[in-house]
């Protein structure tokens, strides 16, 4: 039987919404769109690239505790009511995935709340998954 579990970071969003951070389903990991929140405060930064930063940084906690990094995601979805916001991004994105080369899109639409100005979704393989 496929090991399938819900990972939660503790934002609000999760309980009010009724979703997960991340769903491990075997040896695949879907994370959710992942916003800027510090989920620990309920803060958000004003600016985007600060706000990318703190995506990353709970992405890279919800894999973590899937057992996998960034190193093993294939795929990635920016999402950004401004497409003037995505090319500052680009530096920070960079250091997550330059050497990974996932597959990648952005998006231009609107987010849950107007203080969000990036929202990141991956999808990875955790390295047990054999060939």
């Amino acid at each position: 039987m496929t090991e399938r579990r819900a990972i939660l970071s503790g934002s609000v969003f999760e309980e009010r919404i009724g979703y997960a951070r991340a769903v491990v389903d075997g040896n695949w990991v879907h994370v959710s769109g992942t916003t800027g929140f510090d989920y620990a405060a309920m803060t958000i930064s004003d600016d985007v690239v600060e706000q990318a930063e703190q995506c990353l940084r709970n992405i890279g906690a919800a894999l973590a505790e899937a057992g996998c990094g960034f190193r093993d995601v294939v795929r990635v979805r920016y999402l950004l009511p401004e497409r003037a916001d995505f090319e500052p991004c680009w530096p920070v994105l960079r250091r997550a995935f330059g050497e990974v080369r996932p597959a990648a899109t952005m998006m231009v639409c609107g987010l849950a709340d107007p203080r969000m100005r990036i929202e990141i979704e991956v999808y990875a393989r955790r390295p047990d998954a054999g060939a």
